[in-house]
């Protein structure tokens, strides 16, 4: 039996509380249930006060067996940002838009390096998906063509140095392959529209909606986000990277990654996103999974 919890982002104070809602205690070292354990969808660093704490607690749940933690998009390009190129450089650079998005995690890092790149060495081991005969979960994305791809090209669905390296060598199969599944789809918007994210940045493309039809929809009904703008158009089925989509008679799939608002709610009775904005005053969102074929929106917990 599985608790899936959505993004963290340094925010151990909603963590801890969102354990203890779900029956879980601090024995030994480690939260613990007599009955289930945590599955984390990824984020766990990035944006929060009090990214140490989560890390400390997500890394003991899973060395002692209460949890299992998937690698988000922000471990992902923690370990580019940190990993120095051949010629000099980093993997990811370190532009003024990357050194701020990692600024809060660099800072209670300060004066602790070698706590750090440890941390560094344990994300290297977090695996990108996991799929039971019951469920799937990833960060941001399925995609069986990818997931499919990555199975074959990972290590134990895991990133090696020598991966990590190919994987930013852009529009390669394992470049492609990581970016859907840790950032997910986006499709360009109608010419001329753009919108400003929270962080500022000036985006021409949208989040979509990934188990939607993009045959069957408009951009306004397959765009993640809420954008007065988009108009009420078919989607054109060549902009997506992919002609997959998540069918609804998949087994049920968790995921965070999409900064929701309001209440949570699942989208279908087999897609469940847990990630509700925590560190912009959301919700910290779990989900209570007992093998149930078809999802049900009672069985969302969160603080």
């Amino acid at each position: 039996m599985i608790d899936f919890i959505g993004d963290i982002h340094g925010h151990a104070e909603k963590l801890k509380a969102l354990l203890k809602k779900l029956g879980y205690v601090f024995k030994n070292g480690s939260y613990t249930h007599p009955e289930r354990k945590v599955l984390f969808v990824g984020d766990y660093i990035d944006r929060g006060p009090q990214i140490r704490e989560t890390l400390e607690i997500v890394k003991a749940m899973v060395d002692s067996g209460n949890g299992i933690a998937l690698m988000g998009n922000h471990e992902y390009n923690a370990l580019c940002f940190h990993v120095t190129e051949t010629e000099g450089g980093h993997l990811r650079k370190h532009s003024i838009k990357n050194i701020i998005q990692h600024y809060k995690t660099l800072l209670q890092f300060q004066n602790k390096q070698a706590e750090y790149e440890a941390y560094l060495e344990w994300v290297k081991t977090l695996p990108l998906f996991y799929e039971t005969e019951n469920f799937r979960a990833v960060h941001a994305c399925w995609d069986d063509g990818y997931i499919a791809y990555l199975q074959t090209a990972l290590h134990k669905n895991c990133l090696t140095d020598e991966l990590i390296y190919q994987s930013v060598k852009l529009g390669t199969p394992l470049n492609q392959a990581i970016d859907n599944t840790l950032k997910g789809k986006e499709i360009a918007m109608p010419e001329g529209m753009f919108f400003t994210d929270s962080d500022g940045n000036k985006r021409k493309e949208i989040r979509i909606k990934w188990w939607e039809d993009p045959g069957k929809t408009t951009y306004k009904n397959i765009s993640v986000e809420m954008h007065a703008d988009l108009p009420e158009s078919v989607v054109n089925v060549e902009l997506m990277q992919s002609a997959n989509f998540y069918a609804a008679q998949n087994k049920p799939v968790f995921f965070g990654h999409y900064w929701l608002k309001g209440n949570p709610l699942l989208y279908r009775n087999n897609i469940c996103c847990l990630d509700y904005s925590v560190a912009k005053n959301g919700n910290l969102v779990a989900y209570r999974f007992d093998d149930e074929e078809k999802l049900s929106n009672s069985k969302l917990v969160f603080v």
